[in-house]
Formats: C-alpha cells, structure tokens, sequence
C-alpha cells in the first residue's frame, strides 16, 4: 500500500513523543512491505527529499509568520500528497488533518486522523472549527487513550478506535546497570532519579525540583538527572542555585533517543511530573527498562500507571506528594522490585508489532469500504 504520513516535525531534530512514534509507525510500516512518504517541515540542512530506514521523507518550508505560515505549509503538504498520489493519508494530529481534507475533497483520498494529545488537550486557533471540518470527513479516527477518546467526543460523534502508542522492547534489554554508570561518572552508591522529556513548564519539572529538597534529607546520596532541553532551562537552572540543589541536580542536555536506554537502565526510579499528557511514550520507555515509576494524573497516565502495581501516582503540582511517594520507593526495596517487575511484563502489551498491526488492519478496512468490499 502506497501510504502519506503527515507529520508537523520529525527527527532528526524534534525527538519529542509524537516524532519518535511516527518515526516508528514509518519504520515498521516500511518492514511490512509499504511504500511510506513521511511528509513534513523542512528543518535547516536537510535536503527536501531523503530516503532512510526504507521509508521517504518529504520536507516543506514553514514560514515563521502567525497563522498565515501555517496555511502555507499545509497548502505546501497538500501538493505534496498531490505529487506523491497515495492509497491512503495518514494524519498525526487533528492540524494535520487539514491537508488530507483538501485532498479527499480534490482526489479523493482516504484518510485517517492519528490523535496524539496536545491537540486535544490544549486550546489552539480555530480548534472547534478545524476538529469538527477534519473529524467528519475522516474516515477513521484514532486516540491513544480511552480519556483522550472521551475529550475527543466533545468535536466527533463518530466512533473513536483506541490504539497506544508502542514500543520496540529488544532496546531495553541487555545492559549493565554499573557499566553504564561507569560510563556516565555516576558514582555506584547513588540513587538517581530520571527525567526524560522536553523542559517546558507544561511538563511539570518546577514541582520535581522543588521535592528535591525534600528527598535529599532523609537521602543525601539522591540525584535528580534531567535528560532533554528546552525553553525552560535557565528558569530552572536559577531555580536549582536558588535552592542550593546543584550537587543533586544535574542537567544532561539534549540526547539522542537510541541513547536513552541507557540513562534508563542507570537509574532507580523515573518520574514524570507532568500537567498534561497524552501517552507519554517515556512511560512506556520506563516500563520496558524495569523502573518504578512516578507519575500525575493526568490525561492517559493513568490507564498505563495503575497505582501501587507497576507505579505510584501523585496529584499534578505537588511537591511533596512526589518527595513521599519517591522516597516510598527509595526507602522500600521490596515495593521497588515489585514494581519493577510489574513493569517489564507490563510493557509487553504494548510493543510496536502490535500497534502497527491494528493501524493497518484500519488502513485494509477504509480502503476495502473506498472500493466496495
């Protein structure tokens, strides 16, 4: 099948939740036999056309002007769809169902709209009218989680198919918890705490920090590791000094997500603060390398983290609920390593073959409904 994702950003350069997800969907699609155009922005440097890992990529220019840029790069990926002519137009996220609504309506096309979260969650320019305009003319639509189906109702009366984002599990395995420590100068008797994810304040890192200062007293030898980059960084540097954290804190920068197993497999518990969420595939990533985990409750984290199973769950903007519930899991080694457990069988269910499979059983469904089957 000849297939168009559409996509806001992709790596190499964006390695948030949604790019790494699509970057898998295109990957395993590829394996299964398709022809995949990944379509699009253009980052600086990279030509408009590549082919890697069997699958094309297709970038387009987009202007830095306020609304207007994005028309004009959801014309541009119209055109594109045009030019690559596919069987079928897969859309992650409900702005990038704008461009397969054009092209069903010139072409024809089929298409599909892949949800991802804060498209949902958060407001943006013309939502309802863009939701209700993509959401009816889609011929399938599709959440990560039973709560992001439930907000998405608000905009579509249609039926919601629920499928999670997956994981490639053979990356987790097989590394050694000292060898990597070693690595990273990160002295055996520490008990690291890890943060993986984008340092913006939507992600909740000003309540980690500030429950820092809590857990260091009754465990001096804690270190929060902050893995990832963003716009706010410096707030939350000052922020460490003001608090006199910064032999417990330390910032990693940005990494390359093939590297984040093994911050995973050097740390003793993840936590994920966040204000809102969709499917956090750094859940998933936690799970499959066998950590504790703490996490808010919010958006889909909680039909993944079932409290006190395979993690513990704290309310959005507590401080110390988070100090309590990660020196829980520091100070009970036998909860610890139930959790652990729970969560490398847990992350079994959510592999990518078994994502993929659904996504396209979807795919064999509109087109057999296009053709009259």
């Amino acid at each position: 099948m000849k297939i168009v994702i559409l996509v806001s950003s992709f790596p190499p350069k964006w390695l948030g939740g949604m790019e790494i997800a699509t970057q898998n969907i295109a990957r395993y699609l590829a394996k299964d036999g398709n022809e995949v155009h990944v379509v699009t922005s253009l980052d600086s440097g990279l030509p408009e056309e590549i082919q890697k890992d069997n699958f094309f990529i297709h970038g387009a220019s987009y202007p830095k002007i306020k609304i207007l840029g994005t028309i004009i790069f959801w014309i541009k990926c119209f055109f594109l769809i045009k030019k690559i002519n596919p069987e079928i137009v897969h859309s992650q996220t409900i702005q990038m169902g704008s461009p397969s609504f054009l092209a069903k309506k010139f072409w024809g096309i089929p298409y599909i709209v892949y949800c991802r979260g804060s498209d949902v969650y958060f407001p943006w320019k013309f939502k309802k009218i863009i939701s209700k305009m993509v959401f009816n003319s889609a011929d399938a639509i599709i959440a990560l989680t039973d709560d992001m189906r439930n907000e998405l109702k608000k905009y579509c009366k249609k039926d919601i198919i629920v499928i999670p984002n997956g994981i490639d599990l053979e990356k987790f395995k097989g590394f050694s918890k000292q060898a990597v420590r070693d690595k990273f100068k990160i002295h055996f008797n520490k008990k690291v705490i890890l943060f993986v994810g984008n340092l913006r304040s939507v992600k909740g890192i000003d309540y980690l920090i500030g429950a820092m200062n809590s857990i260091k007293e009754k465990v001096p030898e804690a270190v929060l590791l902050l893995v990832g980059d963003g716009e706010q960084k410096k707030e939350l540097e000052e922020m460490v000094k003001h608090l006199n954290l910064e032999e417990n804190i330390i910032f990693s920068g940005k990494v390359l997500n093939k590297y984040i197993p093994e911050y995973m497999s050097a740390s003793d518990i993840f936590v994920l603060p966040s204000l809102s969420e969709g499917f956090p595939m750094v859940i998933l990533e936690a799970m499959a390398s066998g950590l504790p985990i703490v996490a808010t409750k919010v958006g889909g984290i909680p039909e993944v983290v079932k409290d006190g199973e395979n993690g513990l769950l704290v309310e959005p903007k507590n401080s110390k609920q988070i100090a309590e519930k990660v020196l829980l899991l520091l100070e009970n080694n036998e909860l610890r390593e139930k959790i652990s457990n729970n969560n490398i069988e847990k992350a079994k269910e959510y592999s990518w073959r078994n994502t993929i499979d659904k996504i396209e059983k979807i795919y064999s469904e509109v087109m057999a409904k296009k053709h009259g089957k």
